[in-house]
């Protein structure tokens, strides 16, 4: 997504488009046009060469597999200073970029790290909680006319926040990045946990500021374990996704659109008709499921122990849908796409589609569900291509691939981390789509030296030569 639109813009459009119809739908609204046979019977054998032909060391960066002719720089590492003399965190994760002039382009990137008092928050102020060592990261980029990129600076964004996962741009040019935990200033037992806020928020983050901003959490948004979020442009409703096991899967209705600060109300998806349906396994690719919406009356209580439960809870009780680790989440075409990352029959990952209607109706499909670890497992950040396709990224425990997804549900490889077994987050790509980040995102703390340490990549190349 081109996340440069001012919010005055987009104000201005999404009250001219209302909270109505959204556009025609093309593009990625074909994948899985033939998912549900191929999910039964494809094998690596199988694998669809897209026309980047195989994965090959690239002779940038040894250690990471990419399709012949594409070139790779590494752009960020944690362990090394930023502007100000702190050195960057580690534990990266979701990140979006955002252009901020002629060639220039910002990334704001999330650092999942919680309640670390030996490294303490990214900065000293402002600061959300001075115990949490969670946040966010800005990079600023020169890009090339090949896509290759030039770093001109580095800063902390964010501080003292908490176990900062996924997220999401805005269209009118901030990131969204959401707090993976619902940890507070008190335990399960009423012992204190050390922290000095509660924890469980959404805050944002302007891709042009430059520096620490004030962070706000926006309490409307709910408190639960947080993982990614879209906004629909045409709405301005923000759609959200929860990593748990059962999870919920979220919209919010902003009060005002563009200003998530001024409240507005929260819900959970529910397939009509069919009461605290299990989508986790048993499903079929490209059935369209009606949807309803069903209120989270209590989206932000004020206890200083909440259960991760709370707020799925009051949905699932409304008799809502139960997905399998909701993680990654993007808008394109009209569609909202995210994916399950243990959900399906054999447990590997499924991507789910969201269609609305209008204000109150929609359709909810299946476009992809894994048949094999080899083809997809578990997967976690992901991203559309300029050109119409998916990019997902693996967060499995073992050797992770960056995947490939076509418009009409084929699946292939495009980047693959022979470094170590640590995944790949913060897939996107840069305003004009000449050039590819994405990250591998390190310890959960900045180690010594002897642990492997969070990276970003730029990629750039033949992206004509095949779907992305």
């Amino acid at each position: 997504m081109d996340s440069h639109m001012d919010r005055r813009t987009f104000l201005r459009r999404s009250g001219a488009a209302g909270l109505g119809l959204a556009p025609a739908i093309s593009g990625l609204a074909l994948l899985g046009a033939s998912a549900e046979g191929r999910s039964r019977a494809v094998t690596r054998r199988e694998v669809w060469d897209p026309g980047y032909g195989p994965l090959v060391d690239s002779p940038d960066i040894p250690g990471i597999a990419l399709p012949k002719g594409f070139r790779c720089s590494l752009v960020s590492k944690a362990g090394t200073p930023m502007r100000g003399g702190r050195p960057v965190p580690n534990g990266f994760d979701g990140t979006a970029a955002f252009s901020v002039g002629p060639n220039r382009v910002r990334l704001v990137r999330n650092h999942e790290l919680a309640h670390l008092p030996q490294i303490g928050p990214i900065v000293e102020s402002p600061v959300y909680d001075a115990q949490s060592s969670g946040g966010t990261t800005t990079v600023e980029l020169v890009v090339a006319p090949d896509g290759s990129v030039e770093k001109v600076a580095e800063f902390p964004s964010l501080a003292g926040t908490n176990t900062n996962c996924a997220g999401g741009p805005t269209p009118w040019g901030s990131w969204l990045s959401c707090e993976e935990t619902v940890v507070g200033t008190l335990d399960e037992h009423g012992e204190a946990t050390g922290l000095e806020q509660n924890h469980g928020y959404v805050f944002e983050v302007p891709a042009r500021a430059d520096g620490p901003v004030q962070p706000v959490p926006l309490r409307a948004l709910g408190r639960f374990v947080h993982e990614a979020v879209a906004i629909d442009p045409t709405s301005g409703i923000v759609y959200l996704t929860e990593d748990r096991d059962p999870s919920g899967f979220y919209r919010f209705l902003p009060a005002a659109p563009g200003r998530l600060a001024e409240g507005g109300r929260l819900q959970m998806l529910a397939v009509a008709g069919r009461r605290e349906y299990d989508t986790r396994t048993g499903q079929r690719a490209r059935t369209r499921l009606p949807v309803a919406w069903v209120e989270i009356e209590d989206p932000d209580p004020a206890e200083d122990y909440l259960p991760w439960t709370h707020v799925s809870s009051q949905g699932f009780a409304q008799g809502a849908a139960r997905f399998a680790r909701l993680e990654g989440c993007w808008y394109g075409d009209g569609v909202i796409y995210f994916d399950a990352t243990t959900g399906g029959n054999t447990g590997d990952g499924q991507i789910w589609q969201y269609r609305p209607r209008d204000q109150d109706r929609g359709e909810l499909s299946l476009v992809f569900e894994s048949p094999s670890r080899d083809l997809l497992k578990q997967p976690d950040n992901l991203c559309r291509s300029p050109r119409g396709g998916l990019l997902v990224c693996e967060d499995s425990g073992e050797r992770n691939y960056v995947r490939g997804v076509t418009r009409d549900g084929r699946i292939f490889d495009f980047a693959r981390n022979d470094l170590n077994d640590l995944e790949w987050t913060g897939v996107c790509f840069a305003p004009g789509g000449r050039t590819l980040f994405v990250n591998i995102q390190g310890a959960m703390w900045v180690g010594d030296g002897s642990e492997p340490q969070g990276m970003t990549f730029a990629i750039w190349g033949p992206w004509k030569a095949g779907p992305l």
